[in-house]
């Protein structure tokens, strides 16, 4: 019996060694992604379910961004939309609109996914942020706004060779929005026009 008690007393040690270093091992990832990655582009798709767990919309297109505070996220499918980060604004172009909508990039980042990605490393600044475990070859951090006019409640990013793979975002309505990247290369050289945006002639601009 004292075997048998010890025994499953080292099993319950190892077990949650196990989980300590699987836990840590998704914000380990981040850091790593923070630390080495300065450019980044690829491809994603995205799948919006509302709260019954219905899918109500899925888009694709590609991104690319240079840290920090510049990105450019371009939506192919099934509609054409540009947003652009140029460092000090963000330009969001609705070309079946011919609209632009202008802000601040500091009021446009703050707590938004786009923080994360292209943001600087101070992410403590305005996320909470938690190791989320191991799951389909991933490791995930969550990423809770620290403040509360934040229109997202939670964000949940997966990791592989600390790179972003997957991003999974909550927002108080319940509706998820899940993105899965692909063919992401880090640190490509991107031409500094990339993150350039100039309101077409005739577009009607909102904002700043």
């Amino acid at each position: 019996m004292i075997r048998s008690a010890r025994a499953h007393m080292c099993l319950g040690v190892a077990l949650l060694c196990l989980g300590a270093n699987a836990l840590a091992s998704g914000l380990d990832e981040l850091h790593a992604f923070l630390e080495g990655t300065r450019t980044a582009q690829g491809k994603f798709t995205q799948v919006v379910t509302n709260r019954e767990g219905r899918t109500t919309q899925t888009s694709s297109g590609t991104f690319a961004f240079e840290r920090p505070g510049k990105f450019r996220w371009s939506y192919d499918k099934p509609f054409d939309q540009l947003i652009v980060g140029d460092g000090e604004k963000v330009y969001v172009y609705d070309r079946d609109l011919n609209q632009v909508i202008v802000r601040k990039l500091d009021a446009a980042l703050g707590a938004t996914p786009a923080a994360l990605l292209a943001g600087d490393n101070a992410l403590e600044r305005n996320f909470t942020l938690t190791a989320g475990g191991a799951g389909e070859g991933l490791e995930f951090v969550n990423a809770v706004p620290r403040t509360a006019d934040s229109q997202f409640k939670q964000i949940r990013i997966g990791f592989k060779s600390g790179l972003p793979q997957r991003m999974v975002l909550t927002d108080a309505f319940g509706q998820t929005t899940d993105l899965a990247f692909s063919d992401v290369a880090r640190n490509p050289k991107l031409p500094p026009d990339l993150f350039q945006f100039t309101p077409p002639k005739g577009a009607d601009v909102v904002g700043q």
